[in-house]
């Protein structure tokens, strides 16, 4: 796990988009996996001002989100078909026929829709790149505390933290999901890299469980630690529980000589 500390959030943003840039620069049809929530909201604004102004063309991606509510209606502003739309989809050169998310209705078969959602990313090559955020509680997507580690996209219950942390987006008067379609933790460890941001301070408890912490279904994100290219981007309000990070500087700052002298490998 390479773990790399930023001193603002705006850097760990511009971390992740360079990612992201590399990947679409380097490979002919590259298979992105994207977040929502409020942490990949200034990537995503970095994305677009890529596109707008370096021509970084989405017009061969393919994208599958990590996760969407169950049953709701994709032009609900609460939606995170509505969220990728108003923040990426709409803003660049992607085809929408190339946007994937996990969907759900209620007369639909959510274990099925499962099965679909993994023979698509399948079918499209697998995930070169899956960016992820990380919960209060260590979860990824929505694989909660005690998710198996083996798990596939699957519907899952949300626990009472995420659907209070979650509540200040939706108003008093409106209908809250209380479970959610989500790809799997292994479904994430299939991916060929894995890229975490995290910023912060009411980050840092997970940050440092996910890292430093037993690999247990308890804290979801530590499944990562398991991954061969797994890399945590984190401010340092989100890194400021961990007790060694003077190496993890020290070992970036290494990692970018080795960089320079033989060139960035990239395994897509």
């Amino acid at each position: 796990m390479q773990v790399v500390i930023f001193d603002h959030s705006e850097q760990v943003a511009q971390h992740a988009a360079q990612w992201i840039s590399d990947l679409i620069t380097n490979k002919t049809t590259p298979v992105l996996g994207l977040a929502t929530g409020s942490t990949p909201i200034s990537l995503y604004n970095m994305l677009v001002d890529m596109h707008q102004t370096q021509a970084l063309s989405f017009a061969d991606v393919t994208t599958f989100n990590l996760d969407e509510y169950h049953n709701i209606a994709p032009d609900n502003p609460q939606s995170y078909c509505r969220f990728m739309h108003d923040n990426l989809f709409s803003l660049v050169d992607i085809d929408p026929a190339n946007t994937h998310l996990p969907t759900c209705s209620a007369n639909q078969n959510p274990r099925q829709q499962g099965l679909k959602y993994e023979a698509a990313i399948e079918a499209a090559g697998g995930i070169d790149l899956q960016i992820l955020g990380i919960g209060a509680n260590g979860h990824i997507g929505f694989n909660e505390p005690s998710s198996s580690l083996a798990s596939k996209t699957r519907i899952k219950t949300l626990t009472e933290q995420t659907i209070q942390d979650n509540s200040r987006l939706f108003k008093s008067d409106e209908h809250q999901p209380d479970s959610a379609m989500t790809m799997g933790i292994g479904t994430i460890m299939a991916s060929r890299y894995v890229l975490l941001m995290a910023t912060g301070e009411h980050k840092a408890a997970a940050v440092n469980a996910m890292i430093t912490g037993p690999l247990s279904a308890t804290c979801p994100a530590s499944a990562l630690q398991m991954h061969e290219n797994a890399i945590v981007v984190l401010d340092k309000a989100a890194a400021s529980k961990l007790t060694n990070q003077s190496y993890y500087r020290w070992a970036d700052r290494q990692n970018a000589k080795l960089n320079a002298q033989y060139g960035f490998y990239h395994n897509y």
